[in-house]
């Protein structure tokens, strides 16, 4: 079980000294049997008024703080320690419900289902229906894992990954036909298109973990990372990140799931002051491993 530390600090910069309102602070990973906290600190600097957590109705843990005082800087430092105990490779047998697709829900699961597995962008033309269908077998009934592979496989080679500096994450028609875009946008789409094939999918928010062996192979590193999970009847809540082409957990560290990526914003807020106040914004993030830290504290010895 190796154990993961993740570094996250968010500054905000302004010209001049400004108040702040509310901030919502989603950067706690959700505890499971493949993922424990261990350790974790929250240092904000002006110090809030008041800081508070809550469970949102996903049950992601969300920090909320308020200020008294203004300040021409405002920062979020979080460190957390987790012990990571990446599930193997999820694989149905042919006696799985969902072995096969097309598959039903369970009536008692489908009503907590229902608007997982309905699209929530428009899709006028089918574009994105019909880019969904065309991982599915001429021949009925196709493999499930060979349709959630395909696409997540098809995505990351398919599509140009690019960092885009605009807020929120772009429609789902705009990532298909530019044909590129953020691990946000990826997720949204493979989202989106297994919506319309009938799958229950949603939206997670969380940290990737780039062993030295895989670093320049994957991307999404030094920022916070998205990929999607898919619920199978018997399989439970399966993670898939197009942007990697990763199945199950590994490297993957989950911290908020959503129905949409508006919900699951790692970081928001608003300041109180001249709209052109606002000066720069600076995010630095580093997943290291134990063994990781320890060579390096090895070397500076030496």
């Amino acid at each position: 079980m190796p154990l993961l530390t993740i570094h996250h600090k968010t500054e905000y910069r302004y010209t001049r000294p400004v108040a702040f309102g509310e901030h919502r602070i989603m950067l706690r990973p959700r505890d499971g049997h493949d993922l424990r906290v261990l350790d974790s600190r929250l240092e904000i600097s002006p110090e809030p008024m008041s800081l508070h957590w809550i469970h949102d109705v996903f049950g992601n843990s969300v920090a909320i703080a308020n200020f008294d005082e203004r300040a021409a800087a405002l920062v979020f430092d979080w460190h957390v320690t987790v012990e990571h105990n990446p599930v193997e490779e999820f694989a149905l047998t042919p006696d799985d419900s969902a072995y096969f697709y097309p598959f039903a829900y369970d009536d008692e699961e489908f009503p907590d289902l229902v608007h997982y597995i309905t699209p929530q962008y428009t899709d006028p033309d089918g574009e994105i229906a019909e880019w969904a269908r065309g991982f599915l077998d001429e021949d009925a009934p196709t493999p499930t894992f060979k349709i959630l592979s395909g696409m997540t496989h098809g995505i990351r080679e398919r599509f140009k990954y690019r960092k885009r500096h605009e807020l929120g994450t772009q429609h789902p028609l705009d990532t298909l036909q530019s044909g590129s875009g953020t691990c946000r946008d990826y997720a949204l789409f493979m989202i989106e298109a297994l919506r319309h094939l009938g799958f229950a999918a949603r939206f997670v928010s969380g940290y990737i973990f780039l062993p030295e062996d895989i670093e320049q192979r994957h991307v999404g590193g030094g920022s916070t990372h998205a990929w999607v999970q898919v619920y199978l009847p018997s399989a439970g809540w399966i993670e898939f990140d197009p942007t990697n082409g990763i199945v199950g957990t590994r490297d993957l560290i989950r911290v908020a799931v959503a129905r949409d990526p508006r919900q699951a914003i790692p970081l928001h807020g608003v300041y109180i002051g001249p709209a052109g106040a606002f000066d720069a914004m600076d995010v630095t993030i580093r997943v290291v491993s134990d063994e990781q830290r320890s060579e390096k504290l090895e070397a500076e010895v030496s």
